[in-house]
């Protein structure tokens, strides 16, 4: 409803204006259309439905080493800034 009351004067579009004039210079902004979206409703139980209590698969080991090639380069930096302090 306040929204409706600042369309009708042109104020928004007066505020484009006065915002992008050091961008580019626009004339003449006008709103044509203003799309009204609903937030959707929160089901806590549908949302649990999907998620369930989980597959216990939190913490798991991984299954094969990583690759050489994959270290982190900050690891890798530590490492390298280790070696040569000795």
């Amino acid at each position: 409803r306040d929204l409706v009351k600042k369309l009708i004067p042109e104020s928004i579009g007066k505020e484009i204006e006065k915002q992008t004039r050091g961008i580019f210079p626009l004339k003449d902004v006008f709103i044509r259309k203003v799309k009204i979206i609903k937030k959707p409703k929160f089901d806590i139980t549908k949302l649990m439905e999907l998620h369930g209590d989980g597959d216990g698969d939190e913490g798991v080991a991984m299954l094969r080493p990583e690759a050489e090639e994959a270290v982190n380069v900050l690891t890798a930096e530590v490492k390298a800034t280790a070696m040569e302090d000795e």
